[in-house]
């Protein structure tokens, strides 16, 4: 049995480390009455689960309790329920889902939770108080969809999580083509009915009336034609599966989509997004699959400027792919200026400004996006990977534990772990981190770097062997970081330089931690200019 020390909740699954009420590192110790009673003061947790100081001081758990302050604005949108015959219609009643979350979360004074988050509650028996717990909301939008032919019924409603009671419904019963009109009608009622119970004084009929400008003014860049939408929403629901047929199928569609209705700003995100994550993937050619990516994104920022998710996924190809630091960080900032709230554009923006050597801003980014989308396991890879770069490695590993407890498979998460372990000079512990890695580089490369640390240099020789017989060009960068902490200086220039020509992992080299025994080396400065890097970004690390 496991306890919350801060709301006193007892747990009776031992796989789970953090409390689902308010994110606090679990105890051990000994049972007593279930949350909805008082605390009993006099039963104090015994051991710690985490090697962290301090749970009262984790700064996960600080940020998730600073979003809890007020979240009377706050809202979730669950992935609507499939009435139809044909299971397959999924894609349609998620696709409703999200075009509505998408819409909302860009409504000033809204916070709505990360998709991810809203959307792992899909068949689940939740309660809607255990979901407002979880994702911090104050109210919930959920719904049902059934199609029959052309025709649709979509039922919604809006509930307040603390007492289930239901603060507003509708039953559509209309054709596909009225398809934008129903998602309009029911953001506006959501947004109405959310601002209402945030009045302290009488509602602003001025405001009331402007709100289907508002609404119109968020679903920006989207289809005209409802068959059009229909095809995107088909595309969305295969891209998100990420095998590399659904992914060729998905492109498939938006292109079909793009026949139709050649001016949908989305849709040419869509794709755009589409093709870097398969590039990304090594399911196409780089150099295809890339440009494909940026011409695709370019187009939908050319038709709607203000769509902040294709200027965040500018700034990254622009920054991965191009190399083009300095002009990586114009769109970002665009993008945050346009949805400061917007999950996807905090984990972009965490990330390339991570990349451009910053240390406090990727951190605090980082902190934000966990709290908005805290059952995203990939939010918190980059919260491990932000806090492990500004030093802080208590959080580091909170947040690692984290990832992996939402996805234990999850590339990367466990790579990672062993290496924030490691410099805790926890090594048993990092090395069993390192053997769970799923991805075979990744495993021998954070088994390396964790031996290294041990001063195990023979060991981890070892495991760089195995990665140079995998892949000596597409790893190039990790072979190098490698070489350069082991100290064999001259061996980790070498691969650099392969890695300048083959390895787009090159762009992470301002903020790599086993890279620093390179930075007084004079070859180091001349690599950076060669790389592309301006100078104002060198001495940021």
């Amino acid at each position: 049995m496991k306890r919350c020390p801060e709301c006193r909740r007892d747990y009776y699954d031992d796989t789970l480390l953090f409390c689902l009420d308010d994110g606090s590192a679990l105890l051990e110790g000994p049972g007593g009455i279930h949350s909805t009673a008082a605390p009993s003061m006099g039963l104090e947790p015994a051991t710690i689960l985490i090697h962290s100081a301090a749970v009262t001081d984790d700064p996960v758990t600080l940020a998730m309790r600073a979003f809890r302050r007020d979240n009377a604005s706050a809202i979730a949108v669950l992935p609507f329920a499939n009435m139809s015959r044909d299971e397959d219609a999924d894609y349609l009643s998620d696709g409703l889902a999200e075009e509505l979350l998408n819409v909302l979360s860009r409504i000033q004074g809204l916070r709505v939770a990360g998709r991810t988050s809203a959307f792992s509650f899909k068949g689940k028996q939740t309660t809607f108080a255990e979901i407002g717990q979880q994702l911090n909301v104050s109210s919930v939008l959920e719904g049902s969809v059934r199609m029959s032919g052309r025709r649709v019924r979509i039922a919604v409603q809006l509930v307040n999580t603390s007492d289930g009671y239901q603060l507003w419904s509708e039953t559509y019963d209309r054709t596909m083509d009225d398809i934008f009109a129903i998602q309009d009608d029911i953001a506006s009622s959501v947004v109405e009915e959310v601002r209402s119970r945030l009045a302290v004084e009488k509602p602003d009929p001025d405001r009331n009336a402007n709100l289907a400008a508002e609404v119109a003014v968020a679903a920006q860049g989207r289809a005209e034609d409802p068959e059009a939408h229909r095809l995107m929403l088909l595309g969305r629901h295969l891209a998100d599966r990420r095998t590399t047929e659904d992914m060729a199928k998905a492109i498939q569609y938006f292109e079909e989509a793009l026949k139709i209705d050649p001016l949908n700003a989305q849709c040419w995100q869509e794709i755009g997004y589409a093709q870097s994550i398969r590039t990304g993937h090594g399911f196409v050619d780089y150099e295809v699959g890339y440009t494909a990516a940026r011409s695709a994104i370019e187009k939908a920022l050319q038709l709607e400027p203000n769509l902040a998710g294709g200027h965040a996924l500018l700034a990254t190809l622009k920054l991965s792919w191009n190399r083009d630091f300095r002009g990586a960080e114009e769109p970002l900032r665009r993008a945050l200026a346009l949805e400061p709230d917007n999950a996807f554009v905090l984990s972009r923006a965490s990330y390339v400004l991570g990349l451009l050597g910053k240390i406090d801003e990727p951190l605090d980014l980082a902190r934000k996006l966990a709290a908005l989308d805290p059952l995203n396991s990939l939010a918190l890879q980059r919260l491990t990977g932000a806090s492990y770069a500004a030093g802080k490695l208590d959080e580091a590993e909170m947040a690692a534990r984290r990832s992996i407890e939402l996805s234990p498979q999850g590339v990367y998460t466990h790579a990672l772990h062993a290496v924030v372990l490691a410099e805790k000079e926890l090594f048993d512990d990092a090395r069993a981190e390192a053997a769970k890695e799923a991805a075979e580089i990744w495993k021998h490369w954070s088994a390396a770097l964790v031996e290294i640390k041990a001063g195990r240099i023979n060991h981890a020789h070892e495991f760089l062997d195995m990665i140079i017989q995998l892949d000596c060009e597409g790893f190039a960068f990790q072979i190098a970081e490698i070489y350069s902490a082991i100290g064999e200086i001259d061996n980790a220039f070498e691969f650099l330089d392969v890695a300048v020509k083959s390895d787009p992992g090159i762009s992470h080299i301002l903020i790599s931690s086993p890279l620093r025994p390179l930075h007084e080396d004079p070859r180091w400065e001349p690599l950076l200019s060669r790389i592309g890097i301006p100078q104002e970004y060198w001495r940021q690390v």
